[in-house]
């Protein structure tokens, strides 16, 4: 079998720099765009990094093979140098579609951001955040107080949001969760489950006392008076795993570890 035509993206660490020249010498490699799949050496924060990048480029996006050289490496595959041609012909692959963010802030900007695991609205001083939620143009919290809320895909369910005691939700699902963040009123409001092709509309109540960031995986507007959030279904993204360690398989035993 003829290997793909592969491009290699690097994180700036040390590990994943010397991972990157022993890799150069061991297999042959192309520019991005004369490549067919990339495969990534970092973390999973430079995994989020290098799916943006996909999102970003012309054409559709690439497959992304991850080699985990950072510290937890869940949407990574173990790092090994030898028969990386074997792992990447038999990877199972898995799709990711994203989330859109179109967030307007206090100055009349509107800014459109893509978010693979969330977007989440944080208050940015003291002062607790109001915000008004609405599901299809449907209120359905008048007045949300706390730390902020959030949206996330079932690839982003283990990260930030099951961290505030959101749910864990399957890979293929069709699901968002959507989960407050230390919230003070209602009390009793833990989240929802929410199908995908929900429409969540986020109102900042006295946005000039009680100013709101609007965060879409690591990009950040600040000041927001509105976000509205929903997949993006025409952007779809391929991440692939070795068999034995498959992304559906690990969000499912993040729900029995301890």
């Amino acid at each position: 079998m003829t290997p793909r035509a592969r491009a290699l993206a690097v994180s700036p660490t040390p590990q994943a720099q010397a991972a990157a020249a022993e890799l150069r010498e061991s297999y042959p490699w192309v520019p991005l765009d004369e490549a067919d799949m990339v495969v990534a050496l970092g973390g999973d924060g430079f995994m989020l990094q290098t799916l943006h990048q996909m999102l970003e480029r012309r054409g559709d996006p690439l497959p992304v093979f991850g080699l985990n050289l950072g510290t937890v490496g869940f949407l990574m595959n173990e790092w090994r140098r030898e028969g990386l041609d074997d792992r990447i012909a038999a990877a199972k692959a898995f799709r990711v579609t994203p989330l859109s963010m179109t967030a307007r802030t206090t100055a009349g900007e509107t800014v459109q951001l893509p978010a693979i695991n969330e977007v989440s609205l944080l208050r940015e001083t003291r002062q607790t955040a109001k915000l008004e939620v609405l599901v299809n143009d449907r209120l359905v919290i008048p007045e949300l107080a706390g730390d902020g809320v959030l949206a996330a895909t079932p690839a982003g369910s283990t990260a930030y949001n099951y961290s505030v005691q959101g749910p864990i939700l399957p890979l293929g699902s069709a699901l968002l969760a959507l989960t407050p963040i230390s919230p003070f009123r209602p009390r009793r409001w833990r989240g929802a489950i929410l199908p995908d092709r929900a429409r969540i509309t986020i109102n900042v109540r006295e946005a000039g006392k009680r100013p709101v960031s609007a965060v879409a995986d690591q990009r950040e507007v600040r000041d927001v008076t509105r976000v509205e959030i929903a997949i993006d279904k025409t952007r779809e993204l391929t991440l692939l795993f070795d068999p034995e360690h498959a992304l559906d398989d690990r969000i499912t035993m993040e729900q029995f570890l301890a």
